[in-house]
Parts: structure tokens; C-alpha cells; sequence
């Protein structure tokens, strides 16, 4: 087997598998070593994302979905459902079904590309003059070398203190995609994407859900206008969201988990649950790298310092993803991968973290890119606002799903589309019309100017440009 390449990406997630391919097909020679395992003990690769994040996630969301509709949506279309009954195992078999798809896919485009896969945990033994040495333990264990060497561990759960994630009581998303029975009563700890997203599975299976948030304000990185939406919806969906929370602590018993916290108010409460989900945010998967073997060493906060290239301070050696700063989101980790291929090969992209979208696979979906009104505000940037109404929008009725309104907002003076802000309806979907039109500079007006297809979702982002000057033709 060949053991010298010009590049080793150390990690296949969605950055550093896209990476090998990319720097692939640019005609590098290249291996990419990841230690993730199916439960037969075979390669998995796809990282967080493939087999407990992203992938297993959405394909809950859309069975949890189908299963919510059958027992409360249909009837309104004429479709009535007897005797409806979950069968959790065969549900959460397509689940695994799906990730191995994506596994088999990956390894595919490996073989496709002529990437070298390599099976096993990475780590760093030595610098040489022409590059570095990694050595591989586990399945396939050896020893690589390489001219560059790309660093796209990704990241992992972020336990509170003193209560350990045992996958049983205490859950991380890997506990919570693989619940072997609905809990009766479900505490979610963080009211961020996984935690949104998780406990909106669980609830429409039949929990109960109570999520406990820090944070005063309901999901505040998005627009405001937006959150507040959101917070409506989701508390007439029945989902119990606490703000302004103060964990004091979290005692896992025999077959419950006791969890004491002070609420917005001060008063000291106890919420007990059959299952917790903690998500409070990951940290970056460093440990075990023996990254001090070629001079590198990570930060405070455990990151791996790089440029704005994704260069570290040791040249030949790059890192991209959930390892580095800016957003831990697969796409901006892909791409990420394919700018550092390129970079190696010469080339000058760029990655504008501008207009990386956003998005949460609840329902209602609630997706953005760009700036809000508040960061907008904060900024003293003047600008116009323009939003449009699903429940004016001829399909979203079509569909009998007219929550939610689709938000532009642009430049005062040049009409440069600044941000984009979207609750309802497919709002994953929509986003992408923004983000490129905002990669291209666009104003208001030629999104408001172009023919989009009637009856569509898509034409609430056209009314929504529209507005922007006062002249929405359907509101």
C-alpha cells in the first residue's frame, strides 16, 4: 500500500472528505484517515455530520413529520387515517438505513477519486524537511507521510459539568437520535439547533418536552422578528421553552434524571425527566492529534489558530471545519475543504462567511444569511425592510401551511440585499435563491424584477423584495 502522498487530510466529515476529492481531482496524490466505525466495525466515514448529526437528524425530522401529519394533518385534505400506530424500531432503522447510504457514498467518491482511505486514529509523529509523519492505529495501522497535511477532526458534544453523557439517561445527539422507546417526559438543555430539532422529534412521537435556555432571549443569533415567531409556534406546538435559566444542577437516578434550576424569576424549581438531551454547544475534536510533535499546539478554547487561509502558524499544515473559528456548520467546513485543495494547488478562492446560510430543520423551518435588523441597527446602518406573509402566498395555501413570512432587508441607499431572514414552509430550500444573489452583490430590486415561477413558495421572496420599496403586489 502506498504510504507517501502529497497531501493526508486527517478527518472525513463533510470538510475533509470534500477536501480529498477536491484536491484529488487537482491531481494531488492523497489520503484521508478516519477513525469512525460502523457497528460492525467497519469504516464510517462522513464524521459527525453522516452518522450522529446532520443525516440521521433530518431523515427523524421527516419520519416525526410524515407521523405528526398522518395522526393531525390529513384529515384536513381528506385523508382519514385509522388506527395509526408508530412502530419506533422500523422507523429508526430507515434512519440507519439513510447513514449508510451516505457512508457507502463517501467511501464510493473515495474510490472514484483515487483517494486513499485509511481506516484508523490519526496523529502527528514527527516533522521532516520534506513534510510530516502521521501514524494510524486501530483498523488499518501504519505509518503515512505527507508534503501537506490538512486538520478536519470536527468537533464533539459539550457535557455540563459533573453529569458525564452515559447515552442512557443523559443524552448527547448521539443518545438522542437512538432513543429505543419515546420518554414520557423529555428535558432538553439548550434551546439551540439540536436541541430544537431533537426535542421537536421526540414531542411529535408523543413526549413531553421541556427545554431549559441560559440565554435570555429566544435564539438570538437569528432575527428578532423571526425568533419571535418561532417561540410562538413552537410553544403552541407544545413544546415547553424556559428562558433566562440557571442550571444549579443535574442528578441521574435508577430511571429518572433530576435537574434543579432557578428560573427567569430566581425561584429555585426541579424538572424531572425520563431522558435529558444536553446541547450547549460542541468543542473542537484536538485530543490525541500530538500536535506538539510538528510545533503546533491549539488555544485557550481548544481551537487549532489559523489565517484567514485556513493556514496554521506551521506552514504545510492547514485546518478547516468545527477545528478552527467561524461557524460549526458542514458547509462552511466544505467549503473550507475545497479552498485549502485549491490554495495548495496555487489557486486564490475565497469563503465569504457573510453568506454561509443558516438553517433549523424544525417545522417551521427557519433558515437565514447575512445580517439582521439588530446587528444591522447595532451597526448604524441604514436600511429598508421588506417582508411578505406565507398566508398570502397562493402555494404555501395550496399546501395548508401558511405559517411564517419570508424577511429582505437592503441597503438604504445602494438597495444591496444585506440579509435574508425566513420562517416557514421550506424555508431550507428558499435560502439559497439569497445566498446567491448576495454572493453576487444583488439588490432588492433585480430579485423583485425577476419572473419566478406562480404558484411557488419562492414568490415570497420576491414579494418580500418587493416590499422593500413599498410595493408588494399581493399584501
Amino acid at each position: 500500500m502506498q504510504t507517501q502522498f502529497d497531501l493526508i487530510v486527517i478527518g472525513a466529515g463533510p470538510g475533509g472528505y470534500i477536501a480529498a476529492i477536491r484536491a484529488a481531482q487537482l491531481g494531488l496524490s492523497v489520503a484521508c484517515i478516519d477513525a469512525w466505525s460502523n457497528a460492525k466495525g467497519g469504516p464510517a466515514p462522513g464524521g459527525t455530520c453522516t452518522n450522529v448529526g446532520c443525516i440521521p437528524s433530518k431523515a427523524l425530522l421527516q419520519s416525526s413529520e410524515h407521523y405528526e401529519h398522518a395522526g393531525h394533518g390529513f384529515a384536513e385534505h381528506g385523508i382519514d387515517v385509522a388506527g395509526l400506530k408508530l412502530d419506533l424500531p422500523r422507523m429508526l432503522a430507515r434512519k440507519e438505513q439513510v447513514v449508510r447510504q451516505n457512508n457507502e457514498g463517501i467511501l464510493y467518491l473515495f474510490k472514484k477519486n483515487k483517494v486513499q482511505f485509511v481506516h484508523g486514529r490519526a496523529s502527528f509523529a514527527a516533522k521532516l524537511d520534506a513534510g510530516f509523519e502521521v501514524d494510524v492505529t486501530g483498523p488499518e495501522s501504519k505509518r503515512l507521510t505527507a508534503k501537506q497535511v490538512i486538520i478536519a477532526t470536527g468537533s464533539s458534544p459539550r457535557a455540563l459539568p459533573d453529569a458525564a453523557f452515559d447515552e442512557k439517561l443523559i443524552l448527547s445527539n448521539t443518545g438522542a437520535l437512538a432513543l429505543g422507546e419515546v420518554p414520557k417526559r423529555l428535558g432538553v438543555i439548550g434551546a439551540g439547533v439540536i436541541g430544537l430539532e431533537m426535542g421537536s422529534v421526540w414531542r411529535r412521537l408523543g413526549a413531553q418536552v421541556t427545554v431549559l435556555e441560559a440565554l435570555p432571549d429566544f435564539l438570538g443569533a437569528a432575527d428578532a422578528q423571526v425568533a419571535k415567531e418561532a417561540l410562538k409556534q413552537f410553544k403552541k406546538q407544545g413544546l415547553d421553552i424556559q428562558l433566562g435559566v440557571k442550571i444549579a444542577g443535574v442528578k441521574a437516578g435508577a430511571k429518572v434524571v433530576n435537574v434543579r434550576y432557578a428560573d427567569a424569576q430566581g425561584a429555585e424549581q426541579t424538572l424531572t425527566v425520563d431522558r435529558l438531551i444536553v446541547s450547549i454547544g460542541r468543542v473542537p475534536n484536538t485530543e490525541g492529534l500530538n500536535l506538539g510533535a510538528v510545533g503546533l499546539s491549539t488555544d485557550a478554547r481548544g481551537f487549532v489558530p489559523v489565517d484567514h487561509d485556513c493556514k496554521t502558524p506551521v506552514p504545510g499544515i492547514w485546518a478547516i471545519g468545527d477545528v478552527v473559528r467561524g461557524p460549526m456548520l458542514a458547509h462552511k467546513a466544505e467549503e473550507e475543504g475545497v479552498a485549502v485543495a485549491e490554495r495548495i494547488q496555487g489557486q486564490k478562492p475565497h469563503v465569504d462567511f457573510n453568506t454561509v446560510p443558516w438553517v433549523i430543520y424544525t417545522a417551521p423551518e427557519i433558515a437565514w444569511v447575512g445580517q439582521t435588523e439588530q446587528q444591522l441597527k447595532a451597526a448604524g446602518r441604514a436600511y429598508k425592510a421588506g417582508s411578505f406573509p406565507f398566508l398570502a402566498n397562493g402555494r404555501a395555501r395550496a399546501l395548508g401551511d401558511t405559517t411564517g413570512f419570508v424577511k429582505m432587508l437592503s441597503d438604504a441607499a445602494t438597495d444591496e440585499i444585506l440579509g435574508v431572514h425566513i420562517i416557514g414552509p421550506m424555508a431550507s430550500e428558499l435560502i439559497a435563491e439569497a445566498a446567491v444573489a448576495m454572493e453576487f452583490k444583488a439588490a432588492a430590486e433585480d430579485i423583485a424584477r425577476i419572473c419566478h415561477a406562480h404558484p411557488t413558495l419562492s414568490e415570497a421572496m420576491k414579494e418580500a423584495a418587493l416590499a422593500c420599496d413599498g410595493r408588494s403586489l399581493n399584501f
